[in-house]
């Protein structure tokens, strides 16, 4: 059975840059508060009537396709990761489908939230594997920005979360060292509201009515002490999952490039992996928690900085939401 590769690795966030100086101006927090509990300096937020979720996927995806030496004609299949897509239905697969010059190709949606970077990249692992699709084209894109309460009753979410895209296009690889080793999924529906956005949701006699905007039960929320608690152990667990699925050890990887969730929680896994700062990715400190798109974002930038090189191996690790939790293994 052939492997996947990843060919080409792009990204694009929104020109506008927030300080938590301005959060401060919003809600009763300051600098030195975001800092030491998440590590964030900046986020890029979206410019209502400029980004979209489409905007912004379509300009990560034609610099995935440039570095990838491909045309939009080649891509077979797009397998879009998001929880905040541009309309309720269709899913926003296929508003990028229009917006490049793609054939009338397949586009599948998929809400996973933190962890949906990975498994997007999962499910189109398997279908270049099996032989269905040579090239298929993974975004994970999110708008975060407009659904937060920039409130003081919101703050401990809302100076987490931002807006960006990410993209990879995967084709099949044709060497035998080089490619996607293994990618691991997991759930636990159980603590599905210790981070949640509650509506709209369908299963209410009306999806959209005065009430429920007043109760704001359409904000995000988040048991954060929960969700560090989950995030440090499941992060563990499947990194060592992926190395041990490969008889593989820790020491082995290159460079570790975990979901942004929060700084702490990831210097928190490097101490637990005794790992060095040059093998470890963060880049919360200026992009935020943008969720479905961290990954894609970070796995671009350290592209760009000359930390990925062929032959390293890279382990992509994400938790979050739903639980859910996931890894990937890669030889570059």
């Amino acid at each position: 059975m052939r492997k996947s590769k990843i060919l080409g690795v792009g990204h694009c966030v929104p020109d506008r840059i927030v300080t938590n100086d301005d959060l401060s101006k919003m809600m009763d927090t300051n600098n030195e508060w975001i800092v030491e509990r998440t590590g964030i300096h900046t986020r890029h937020w979206f410019t209502p009537g400029k980004d979209t979720i489409t905007s912004l996927s379509k300009k990560a995806t034609e610099v995935a396709l440039e570095r990838a030496n491909l045309s939009a004609k080649d891509i077979d299949f797009i397998v879009f990761a998001t929880i905040t897509p541009d309309y309720f239905i269709p899913g926003n697969g296929v508003l990028l489908q229009r917006e490049l010059d793609f054939e009338n190709i397949g586009a599948l949606d998929i809400r996973n939230a933190c962890s949906g970077f990975i498994y997007a990249l999962s499910i189109a692992d398997q279908f270049i594997k099996t032989g269905m699709y040579d090239r298929v084209l993974v975004v994970g894109a999110e708008i975060q920005s407009s659904a937060l309460d920039k409130s003081d009753d919101g703050r401990s979410s809302s100076v987490i979360f931002a807006d960006g895209a990410g993209a990879v296009v995967l084709g099949p690889s044709t060497s035998e060292n080089s490619g996607i080793l293994s990618t691991h999924l997991h759930s636990q529906g159980q603590y599905a509201e210790e981070l949640y956005c509650k509506d709209p949701g369908s299963s209410r006699e009306v999806r959209l009515s005065p009430e429920l905007i007043e109760s704001g039960s359409f904000f995000l929320k988040m048991n954060g002490n929960a969700v560090f608690k989950h995030a440090v152990v499941r992060f563990m667990e499947v990194i060592q999952e992926a190395l041990d699925y490969n008889k593989l050890d820790k020491s082995d990887i290159d460079l570790l490039i975990p979901h942004q969730a929060n700084l702490r929680i990831s210097q928190y896994i490097q101490q637990k992996l005794e790992l060095p700062d040059e093998k470890v990715f963060n880049n919360i400190m200026h992009m935020g928690n943008t969720t479905a798109a961290t990954i894609p974002i970070a796995m671009s930038e350290a592209w760009e900085q000359g930390k990925i090189n062929e032959g390293d191996l890279i382990c992509l690790a994400a938790f979050g939401s739903g639980f859910t939790w996931a890894s990937a293994l890669l030889r570059w």
